[in-house]
């Protein structure tokens, strides 16, 4: 009884709006949330059955699963204010219980008065004084009803709903005991991912110097085009030739050098889009500003030339083509002038040092390349005279290294990523007109996309019409070499490219072994398992980073998964002649 009679007084003062208890939480919400974990636990299933976890993957499943907790921690946050509520209620007790006595006794009192009302009628003397009493009383009567019936239903009311709250209590406990597994669970499959990505790298990493030597001698034969001025190097889109033999696979990679800052066939896209040379400069450099400076006596010292005046230099750069300036990219060699002058700055710190003039810097032709070179040259010395308008870095306060290449395939990367040194304004983004979720898409949407170097597959063999198609039985070989290497990582001594000998053994390097494996001898090693011919290939990618992650197919023996970077690093070394993957993100294609 005392229990209901706090619960009334409560409700009475939190009707009266000395406070409100807050019942926003219903079954309604615990539904969604059980059916979020339902649903949560049926892909970590699935996640769990499979062969290798895809960290991708795992993050969405944990943010799935945070945003279930925060839920859940909302829930209990309303419970807590509820049981605070009452809590409150409950310190207003004394005062409100005062009250409610009285009306108590207010009722009973004017009850006993209603039934003496026939008796005092009898001995009145004035009637219509009488029944104006009795017309008060009843008043007082009803209200004093109608008091105490609303204070029945509410205390039926918040009897309830504390009922509920309850109920949601108890419901809860099962749900967080859920969470805390499948957390457990997600931080198993995280460090299980993370111990295969190791794995990965281990096998990657597996490839002894002596033949990362040999993969970086034959990309270095494929004279990788640098600079969008150069017509030397490139390669062939192969997808319209006949090898002369079909099925047949070639691996194609989107750009090709490092990647880092500008892209020069990426702001020719944007200047004839209609960027101007600051906007272009701003989305390839992060967190810059423009500023006019001076090298020593406006010179420069370049390697092979002596000291010649900045302007000078600058007009002899062959970075860009001169008939962009005619074609919608005039806001490309803009750019382009100010890229230049801040290299040689940065390179020379300020000009006390010497720059050289091929790619390893940048392009100097030794002469004054005219057309709409010159114009441009000419066009941004009107902007600080002698001096040079350079970016400058809001972060270091330094002129910045202005790393550009011909052609980035779609996605720009930080220095750290490349070479291991960030710098600040460098940054890694996709660089496409809008965002692109597929292969297809990049295409449409690169602002390279133009570049003859944006999708190809490099290398060729004469004997399949100079193209870099790959035979099923090929591409078989460097499966099985993975698969290999897999097995027992010792074996990596014997696998180069199979139409080549190995090169002379250097223990220090690795390996002492001049035995190099044929495909058939890979088979034999492997045995049953070995694959004799590939029947489908296909490629996953991160196209939120730019890489490709996984590639997957099947062939004679079943199904195969390697990862985008144990493939690529195999690859290069087993595959014939000159043929490679050059970059990070790359695709195959099928004749």
């Amino acid at each position: 009884m005392r229990k209901i009679l706090i619960i009334v007084i409560l409700v009475i003062f939190f009707v009266a709006g000395c406070n409100s208890v807050r019942f926003s939480v219903n079954a309604d919400e615990l539904e969604d949330i059980n059916k979020k974990l339902t649903e949560l636990t049926t892909f970590l299933k699935s996640s769990e059955q499979a062969t290798a976890t895809n960290e991708k993957q795992l993050t969405t499943l944990t943010a799935q699963l945070e945003s279930i907790k925060a839920q859940v921690v909302k829930i209990e946050k309303d419970i807590d204010q509820k049981e605070q509520d009452i809590k409150a209620g409950e310190e207003k007790l004394i005062a409100q219980k005062k009250l409610l006595d009285e009306r108590v006794a207010s009722f009973y009192k004017q009850k006993g008065k209603t039934q003496d009302a026939i008796l005092q009628i009898l001995v009145s003397d004035n009637l219509t004084t009488f029944l104006k009493q009795f017309r008060y009383q009843q008043n007082l009567l009803n209200n004093d009803r109608r008091t105490i019936v609303r204070v029945v239903l509410l205390v039926k009311d918040i009897e309830e709903k504390k009922i509920k709250l309850e109920d949601e209590k108890v419901r809860l406990i099962p749900i967080k005991e859920q969470i805390a597994k499948q957390s457990l669970f997600l931080e198993g499959e995280v460090l299980s991912a993370k111990k295969y990505e190791q794995t990965l790298k281990s096998e990657i990493a597996s490839l002894t110097a002596q033949q990362q030597a040999v993969i970086a001698q034959k990309q270095a034969g494929l004279n990788l085009p640098r600079s969008a001025g150069l017509s030397t190097g490139g390669c062939i889109d192969d997808r319209n030739i006949d090898p002369g033999f079909s099925p047949g696979y070639a691996f194609y990679t989107y750009g090709s050098v490092h990647r880092v800052g500008m892209n020069q066939f990426g702001a020719y896209g944007r200047s004839r889009a209609g960027q101007n040379y600051e906007t272009i400069l701003n989305a390839y450099y992060n967190n810059i500003r423009l500023e006019c400076r001076n090298f020593p006596n406006n010179n420069i010292r370049v390697q092979g030339y002596g000291e010649k005046p900045i302007y000078e230099y600058l007009k002899g750069i062959g970075e860009m083509p001169n008939t962009w300036g005619d074609s919608g990219g005039y806001e490309a060699l803009k750019a382009q002038v100010v890229a230049a002058a801040s290299f040689a700055y940065a390179y020379t710190d300020g000009g006390g040092g010497e720059i050289c003039t091929n790619q390893n810097c940048q392009v100097y032709l030794g002469n004054n390349k005219g057309g709409k070179w010159e114009e441009t040259v000419n066009e941004i010395k009107n902007f600080c005279g002698d001096g040079v308008q350079v970016m400058v870095s809001n972060d270091t306060g330094e002129v910045v290294k202005a790393w550009y290449a011909s052609t980035h395939g779609g996605y720009a990367w930080t220095s750290g990523e490349i070479w291991g040194s960030n710098k600040p304004w460098t940054k890694h983004f996709q660089d496409t007109s809008t965002n692109a979720g597929s292969f297809s898409e990049l295409n449409e949407r690169a602002w390279d996309k133009d570049s003859p170097w944006f999708y190809c597959d490099w290398g060729s063999r004469p004997q399949y019409n100079k193209t870099a198609w790959l035979r099923p039985e090929e591409v078989a070989d460097i499966i099985n070499v993975i698969l290999l290497v897999r097995k027992n990582s010792s074996n990596a001594c014997y696998v180069y490219q199979p139409d080549k000998p190995a090169p002379s053994p250097d223990p220090s390097k690795g390996c002492s072994s001049t035995d190099n494996w044929s495909p058939e001898k890979v088979r034999q090693e492997l045995g049953s398992s070995a694959f004799k011919t590939i029947n489908s290939l296909s490629i996953s990618a991160d196209f939120g980073s730019g890489k490709t992650t996984t590639v997957s197919g099947d062939g004679d023996v079943g199904s195969f998964s390697f990862g985008g970077e144990e493939f690529k690093g195999w690859f290069n070394l087993r595959a014939p002649a000159n043929l490679q993957i050059v970059g990070p993100l790359f695709n195959v294609e099928r004749k």
